[in-house]
């Protein structure tokens, strides 16, 4: 199963771990929607640097 390493206490999580069982950090989570608008931005601000 993947792991993920929680900010709080450096520990190792379940990768699909909302919050941590250890010391309840609550990994923020983002829409689809805007994670696609953040990769489309990125994308359109590198190919604005690059021509």
């Amino acid at each position: 199963m993947d792991k993920k390493e929680c900010p709080g206490c450096a520990m190792d999580v379940d990768a699909d771990a909302e919050v941590c069982p250890i010391c309840g950090y609550e990994f923020p989570s983002q829409p689809l929607s805007v994670q696609i608008v953040a990769w489309v931005m990125i994308i359109l601000l590198i190919l604005w640097w690059v021509l």
